[in-house]
């Protein structure tokens, strides 16, 4: 076993299993998948820490127990259309690449754009489409989706990206409000009415732009 699959090993028995991530999917994916791979080269050996990991330009890539547990909220199913926004380097994308359909990766970012279509090109992960853009607004171009994953904190969630779910669809965010602690949040949309729920406590770095967007409230 080579170091980089040790420590993965590691991330998930340490991190992901005992923070009440169950699904198997989930954890298959984050055992196979090299996050390595998605960060820059300097911070390679440290790629496995419970902590956010900075790629650059004020963007993060999600601490590993927070990206699984959203992903394993949104209920992923074979066939589902997903949006993440804030892709960052792309390894959200190649997790859920696992248990989707397809994957459209959104990211505002070029040189994550280029990082991530290189990197997921290389590992043969065929079924994401990494498309650059505004993040704030989403890609209404594929819309509708099952499943919508935030990359990242927000401070709201707006209410042009709700209005991208499919009927019956998931969105997960962590919503992280000036002055107020970050919570997990799960969207459902179920007869054209929304409903919304905090499912876990969670830290993590507000995506550029979503600081004081205007959003969906009940």
């Amino acid at each position: 076993m080579t170091a980089y699959a040790a420590a993965r090993l590691n991330m998930v028995e340490s991190q992901v299993r005992p923070n009440k991530v169950t699904d198997p999917r989930v954890v298959g994916a984050m055992l196979e998948l090299p996050r390595e791979r998605f960060v820059p080269e300097t911070l390679r050996g440290i790629a496995y820490v419970d902590e956010d990991l900075p790629l650059g330009g004020n963007r993060f890539l999600m601490e590993p127990m927070v990206l699984a547990r959203l992903v394993q909220t949104a209920r992923i199913a074979a066939g589902d259309s997903v949006l993440e926004v804030g892709a960052g380097s792309g390894y959200g994308a190649a997790v859920m690449a696992q248990m989707a359909t397809r994957v459209v990766a959104l990211e505002s970012n070029a040189d994550l754009v280029r990082q991530a279509r290189s990197v997921l090109a290389a590992l043969g992960v065929g079924n994401v489409e990494v498309v650059s853009g505004p993040l704030d607004q989403g890609h209404a171009t594929a819309a509708p989706y099952n499943v919508i994953v935030f990359g990242g904190a927000v401070g709201q969630i707006p209410s042009r990206i709700i209005d991208q779910l499919a009927e019956g669809g998931r969105l997960v965010a962590v919503v992280a409000a000036p002055g107020e602690p970050g919570r997990a949040t799960l969207v459902t949309k179920v007869a054209g009415a929304l409903s919304r729920r905090v499912v876990f406590d969670a830290g993590s770095h507000v995506l550029p732009g979503f600081e004081l967007e205007p959003g969906f409230a009940l």
